[in-house]
This record gives structure tokens, sequence and C-alpha cells, in this order.
């Protein structure tokens, strides 16, 4: 696979998609936005379309579009929960800067 996923991180993708049965899966994408020019986009899959690669991860299916993916190759995901604060924390090689929310990015 071109990203990794921690395991909390999976945990979480799969409560969140427990709670929405017809989810195909988890889309993974990048729009632009944000004061640093790109953000990470997290949603359910209601469709697989002929410009995503999807990755069968521990009974989850993960979908990333052709276009996202040369901005995220490489990252990892991981869910972080601490106390009332609960995030999911991309780390990317090929971001040169980020935004202090941690909302955005740039290449």
């Amino acid at each position: 696979m071109d990203i990794t996923i921690t395991d909390n991180a999976m945990k979480r993708f799969k409560k969140n998609l427990s709670n929405n049965p017809d989810a195909l899966g988890l889309r993974i994408s990048v729009k632009s936005t944000g004061c640093n020019g790109y953000s990470y986009v997290l949603d359910y899959a209601s469709e697989i379309n002929d410009m995503d690669k999807v990755y069968n991860v521990s009974q989850v299916s993960i979908l990333i579009d052709n276009e996202s993916m040369p901005f995220i190759k490489g990252t990892e995901i991981d869910f972080i929960d601490e106390g009332l604060n609960q995030v999911f924390k991309f780390k990317n090689p090929n971001a040169t800067g980020e935004c202090g929310c941690g909302e955005s990015f740039s290449i």
C-alpha cells in the first residue's frame, strides 16, 4: 500500500464505517483549500470510480483517487485520542509546510 494506517486509525475507521452500513469503504483524498494550499479529506465511499485505487486492509476498503495519490504517497495516518481531543493525524513526508492548526499543508 502507498500509505500507512496505524492500528488506532484502523480501529476508528472500522468504528465509523460500522455506523454507516451503506458505505463501500473509506475514501481518502486531498482538496485545494486552507491557508497552506491543501487539506486532507476522509469520507465514506458510496461508489468506486475508475480513477480510484482500492486497498483492502483489515477487511476495510480504502479508496484513494489518482489525483490525490502524489500528494499523500508515503503518508502515515494515525488516530490520537487524548482526553477530549480526538483527531486523525497525518504524517506526510511530501509536505513542505503545515498551518498552525494542522488543517492544511503545502507541497
